[in-house]
């Protein structure tokens, strides 16, 4: 079993990345909003990261909302549908 949501972000801030009150605010809209998993969830900040170097609201909404648009439910197939889409 993967990590939860709050056991992710607290561990990425362990190894030096900082979420404000309004980053995780919109983690957990965007959990609640799209109904993902935290497997899913984990893995659309894992990417926004990558991708965007920090942690970006509107564009971790958009690649959660796009990953359950496409049935991606492991971690693994979200970080290919990632790779197809160029962003990381």
């Amino acid at each position: 079993m993967g990590k939860s949501v709050g056991e992710y972000v607290s561990y990425l801030e362990s190894k030096g990345f900082s979420f404000g009150e309004d980053a995780i605010g919109f983690i957990f809209f965007g959990k609640q909003y799209t109904n993902a998993e935290d497997t899913l969830v984990n893995a659309a900040i894992e990417v926004t990261l990558k991708a965007q170097k920090k942690f970006d609201g509107s564009f971790y909404i958009s690649l959660l909302e796009s990953m359950k648009k496409s049935n991606i439910s492991t971690h693994s197939d979200a970080v290919a549908f990632s790779r197809e889409r160029g962003l990381i």
